[in-house]
C-alpha cells in the first residue's frame, strides 16, 4: 500500500517510528515532513498528505501531531478526505468499517508508539463495510459538493 505521512514537530518522533514500521511491513511511504522537532505549524503537512490520497498518488494517509486534533481538522479541509482521529484500535476499526476513513490522525503525545503501531495495523487491514454505511459516506461527499 502507498501511504502518505505528515506531521508537525510534536508528531515527528512517532512519524519516524511508524515510517520504519510501515516500510518494514512492505508499504511504500511518502514522507511530507516535517523532518525535525523544530516547531512548525501543522496545516500544510497534513494537507499535503491528504492531497496525495485525493490525487490517487497514495492509497491512504497518516497525520500526526501532539494530540492529532488539528491535523485531523486540516486533513478534513481537503475535499474527498475522511480523516479520523483514532487513539485506540476500536475507533480505528470503526473509522474504516463505517466511515471509509482514508486518513488516520493520531497524537504523539497521546498514544505510545507500540500502541500506535497496533492502531495503524488494524486501520490498514480493516475494509469498508459498505451496506448501510455506503449512503452515509455518499452524504458526506454531497456536503462537500454543497448538495446537502
Amino acid at each position: 500500500m502507498r501511504i502518505a505521512i505528515g506531521c508537525d514537530h510534536a508528531g515527528h518522533a512517532l512519524k519516524e517510528e511508524l515510517k520504519a514500521f510501515l516500510q518494514a511491513a512492505g508499504h511504500e511511504v511518502h514522507d511530507h515532513g516535517t523532518h525535525s522537532e523544530e516547531p512548525v505549524d501543522y496545516p500544510a503537512f497534513s494537507a499535503a498528505a491528504a492531497r496525495e490520497v485525493v490525487s490517487g498518488d497514495a492509497d491512504r494517509a497518516i497525520v500526526l501531531g501532539g494530540s492529532g486534533q488539528g491535523e485531523q481538522m486540516a486533513a478534513n479541509k481537503v475535499h474527498g478526505i475522511r480523516a479520523a482521529l483514532c487513539h485506540d484500535v476500536y475507533l480505528a476499526r470503526l473509522s474504516r468499517e463505517h466511515n471509509d476513513a482514508n486518513v488516520l490522525a493520531m497524537g504523539g503525545r497521546v498514544v505510545a508508539s507500540a500502541y500506535a503501531k497496533e492502531i495503524v495495523t488494524v486501520w490498514l487491514a480493516t475494509p469498508f463495510e459498505g451496506g448501510r454505511h455506503g449512503p452515509r459516506v455518499e452524504q458526506l461527499a454531497a456536503i462537500e459538493r454543497g448538495e446537502l
